[in-house]
This record gives structure tokens, sequence and C-alpha cells, in this order.
């Protein structure tokens, strides 16, 4: 009988995730002389190799992808094993590793932070912001217990639960205020500044002015890497860009733009949750996601959509 240990298989998993037995050593706490014995015990007992040898590298051998992908899911049991035994105890999280997107993190945050920590004192949080496509293979992978995107996802393995529907606003030069608003037929004729590819915002943004992402002109168009930047560059007065209501008051307050809502249609998106439908905590993600929902109501409340200077 095979003599494995979880920690071996941890150690594996660190290894094949970062390709690098100095950076796997330090997301496992331990040195890396310490790491390489417990790969090379694993190889022993596995009876084969799971790295190929001679190369600067770190390269899996075939057999070793095949076990990279079986300890995933072997982890994955075993973590959501523990935080089902924690949460059938006493009903409350403990630990709670959220990803957010970048388009909602700055604004939903700080009030959501606090709504947790009201609701479960001592809770331990980690979050991670970075873009939808991250979140969801960090959430099939079982690195985060659940994440605040735009939805749909359409992930067959996740749980999407609508938390609120928000219209995206045009923000402007200040000498444009007062002026008819453009609709999408115009704002194709307008140097639209957008965030960068991968940002499931610029790609909402382009739908409303029906722009294929690969049909602008790079001189019609400016990228950026945060709504922060965009609003900066209106305000330089390098084009016009859209963002969506709950960054008006946090990104505008120290710009000298005029913001303005569209006619209806208005553009807009849902934000909502997602967790995986194998989940041991998907009864509190449940409950966790009102307060979510009550955090992003604070956050939307009255936003501005008047000139900021």
């Amino acid at each position: 009988m095979m003599n494995l240990t979880f920690k071996q298989l941890r150690y594996f998993e660190a290894l094949e995730r970062h390709r690098h037995f100095g950076r796997a050593a330090e997301a496992c706490s331990i040195s890396q002389p310490a790491l390489s014995m417990q790969i090379k015990a694993l190889e022993e007992e596995l009876g084969t190799e799971l790295l190929e040898k001679g190369t600067r590298q770190v390269r899996l051998t075939t057999f070793g992808e095949e076990i990279a992908l079986r300890a995933k899911d072997i982890l994955r049991s075993l973590d959501e094993l523990e935080r089902y035994a924690g949460a059938s105890q006493d009903g409350l999280v403990t630990r709670l590793r959220i990803g957010v997107i970048p388009t909602v993190a700055p604004y939903l945050l700080p009030s959501l932070i606090g709504e947790l920590t009201d609701l479960h004192g001592g809770l331990d949080l980690h979050i991670r912001e970075t873009l939808t496509p991250r979140l969801v293979e960090e959430l099939n992978d079982g690195r985060l217990d659940m994440a605040i995107v735009a939805l749909p996802v359409s992930e067959p393995s996740l749980t999407e639960v609508a938390l609120f529907t928000e219209s995206f606003v045009l923000v402007r030069p200040k000498e444009d205020e007062g002026k008819p608003v453009p609709d999408a037929d115009a704002l194709r004729e307008m140097r639209l500044l957008l965030l960068e590819e991968g940002h499931c915002f610029r790609e909402q943004a382009l739908s409303f002015c029906k722009i294929k992402p690969r049909s602008a002109r790079p001189r019609d168009m400016l990228d950026a890497s945060s709504l922060t930047t965009l609003v900066q560059m209106v305000d330089a007065g390098l084009g016009v860009t859209l963002i969506p209501e709950m960054a008006v008051a946090l990104e505008t307050r120290s710009a000298g733009v005029s913001v303005a809502k569209f006619k209806t249609p208005q553009p807009s998106r849902t934000v909502g949750m997602v967790w995986r439908k194998t989940s041991p905590l998907a009864k509190q993600l449940l409950q966790i996601s009102d307060k979510v929902r009550r955090s992003a109501g604070m956050s939307r409340a009255n936003p501005s959509t008047h000139t900021h200077s």
C-alpha cells in the first residue's frame, strides 16, 4: 500500500502551479531543499518520475501532468471536507477567500468588509482582485470560495446569484456639460477610452456601441488598466469614456469632468456572486450574498451625475 501524504500532494500541486522550485517553496512556507526532498519522496513512492530531468525549467512528465490533475481533485475534496466539518459545527464561516473583478473591488469592498466582519466576528478574510477568467479558474481549483463578477459567467460547475443591476454613465470633458448625450451611433464616431483587453467591462462598453472588439481603429481608441486612469484621461481632454454607476462618486470627485446618463435603453451590467456547486459553504454563501447586496446598495446610493471640478 502506498504511503502518500497530503503534504506531498500540496507541495507537488504548488510546484505544478508555479513551475519554479523557489516560488513553490515560498508559497508553501518551506525551504527549497525541503520541497525538493518531498517531491523526490513522492516520486519514489509512485515509482516513476514526475519531472523531466536535465532541464533548467520545471517541466512535468506525461505521468506528472496526470498526477497533478488528480492531486488537485484530492486536495480540493480534502479542503471541502474540512470546510464542511467546520461549517457544520457552528454554522459560521471562519475563513473566506473572495475574488472580485477590478471594476467592482474599489467601490464595494470598503462597505462589504465591514458587513462581513460584523456578521462573523474573527472572520479570516482573503481578498483577490483579478479578471473574471482567472477568478473562475481559481474557483474551480478550490483556491477561492466565491467571486463577485459580472454575470453571466455560464460555467456549468458554478452557482450564479444575481446581486444588482447598474447602469453605465458617460464621462466627458467638463466643457461638454449640457450638450446632448450621444447615442451608440454617435459614440462610435468619438474617441472612446476603454479598459485594456481582458476586462469584461470593455466588452460590455463595445457591445453597447455596437463595435466589434477587433474592428476599432487604434487611432480612435486608447486603453487603460483602471477606471481611475480612464477618468483622468478624459480630464486631460483625450476623449470620453463609460464607467459603472457605482464608480462615479469615487472616480470623479477630483476630476474636471461631466457625468451624464444615457437615454433609455441605458447600457448596464448585472453583478453577481458565483461559487462551486460542490462548495460545503453553499448555504452560508447564499446568506452572505444578502450582505453583499446590502453593501452594494450602500455603495451605489445617490451616485452623482453632474459636473465635477
